[in-house]
């Protein structure tokens, strides 16, 4: 690197190379164009939901999830959908052969004829040879699965270490924006569920996405937790199938296809996965326990926000839950996150406890805090809306709740103070 000098002390003074310092000037606010260009359309509906309407042209997307959860298969859709273009799509795979991508093409019927002579699939780990693939093939979106598996000739350490990733990482997304080529990079997850390799890899990207899900349930939940180009937080749902990932237009008709109305146990909460309100089934289980200390056990729900509700039942509402083991799992192997949802899940324990059956047509909305009180959630009208929508009949909110004015949603609003008085319309008999 060029090293500058002040002009009368000849001493050398922190900063950039000259060549760096012509490359660009200052720009008053007004001068500057912020249109980032046209968006790529993205037939998958779902994928453009999260990622804000389409495809950011030279846009760097992260893509992170567990093993075997669908990343490769979503993202060989894509490349195959996006190749029907003059320009194509280079997908570049570090950890399959080209006859096992050539394979999972066929299965997803990816490899019609229309999309051959586009699609551009390499095996390669080496990252200078990928970017000449890429000046050979110019294409319009290139795919590289995974980051972890890319190496620089640059650097003597091996694939998948901190230096090699971010420095792989860093060189591909120049290439992103200054060619205008999309890049979307498949990322390794750690067993904690981070992205693996260092963090700013994260701060590096424009956008970063995971794809959740249980490997026991079909469905995919495809988050978005940064996106420079939209909004964040927006969740896309997909059911994996023998053809690969379908989308879900209804997600919360799709949750709940399968309720058991009668048993006891059952609630219905209506969360928010970024825009979108979700219906989804909360079960609980109380059963007496044979240990000395009773289990608690969830899955989808984190276990202190369990914990808090149990410790609320027992000194608030007088529930014996010191000597039961309590379960408590989402239906379709989700995972809720927010608090609102609270209300339901002790709805459900009430209802196990008690052996009595919530009310079919009822949703529940709200916070608990540690008094028993009752705070409501965000976006209070869309989850309403959506529970009308899907048939239901009756919703137990905080009295704080505010709705706007006016609200025209068919289903009764039924506001309540604390946790006993949600409990009383909730429960057929108590």
């Amino acid at each position: 690197m060029e090293v500058l000098r002040d002009s009368k002390s000849g001493k050398p003074r922190i900063g950039a190379p000259t060549s760096m310092l012509t490359s660009s000037r200052p720009l008053r606010l007004d001068e500057i164009d912020g249109n980032h260009g046209e968006r790529m359309s993205l037939p998958i509906g779902e994928f453009a939901r999260v990622l804000g309407g389409g495809i950011v042209p030279g846009s760097v997307i992260l893509i992170g999830g567990d093993p075997g959860i669908g990343k490769s298969t979503l993202m060989l859709q894509l490349a195959a959908i996006m190749a029907d273009d003059e320009r194509g799509v280079l997908y570049v795979s570090g950890e399959e052969s080209a006859p096992q991508i050539k394979t999972r093409a066929h299965r997803l019927a990816a490899d019609s004829s229309a999309v051959s002579d586009k699609l551009y699939v390499v095996t390669e780990t080496h990252l200078e040879t990928i970017f000449l693939h890429i000046e050979a093939i110019s294409p319009r979106l290139v795919i590289v699965d995974s980051i972890q598996t890319t190496q620089t000739e640059e650097l003597d350490s091996t694939s998948g270490s901190v230096s090699q990733v971010r420095e792989c990482a860093a060189r591909l997304t120049s290439m992103a924006k200054t060619s205008g080529i999309a890049l979307f990079l498949v990322g390794h997850v750690t067993k904690e569920g981070a992205i693996a390799g260092p963090r700013v890899l994260e701060h590096m990207v424009d956008t970063v996405l995971y794809l959740e899900g249980d490997h026991n349930h079909a469905y995919r939940l495809l988050r978005g937790v940064k996106n420079r180009f939209g909004p964040t937080a927006e969740v896309g749902v997909f059911e994996m199938g023998g053809s690969g990932m379908i989308e879900v237009n209804n997600p919360s008709e799709a949750f709940l296809s399968e309720r058991f109305v009668k048993g006891p146990g059952s609630a219905i909460a209506v969360t928010m996965e970024g825009t979108r309100p979700l219906l989804v089934e909360v079960q609980a289980l109380a059963s007496p326990s044979s240990f000395r200390h009773p289990r608690r056990t969830t899955n989808g729900v984190d276990i202190n926000r369990l914990l808090l509700v149990a410790a609320v039942l027992t000194r608030r509402l007088g529930l014996r839950l010191t000597d039961q083991d309590l379960f408590v799992n989402i239906v379709g192997g989700l995972q809720i996150q927010e608090p609102a949802a609270d209300l339901a899940i002790a709805t459900a324990i009430a209802s196990s406890v008690k052996d009595v059956p919530v009310e079919a047509d009822v949703v529940l909305v709200g916070e608990i805090g540690l008094s028993g009180e009752l705070r409501a959630g965000g976006q209070l009208p869309a989850r309403l809306m959506e529970a009308a929508k899907l048939g239901f009949k009756r919703a137990i909110i905080p009295i704080s709740a505010a709705l706007g004015n006016p609200f025209e949603a068919d289903i009764e609003i039924i506001r309540v103070r604390d946790l006993r008085d949600a409990l009383k319309p909730a429960l057929r008999a108590s």
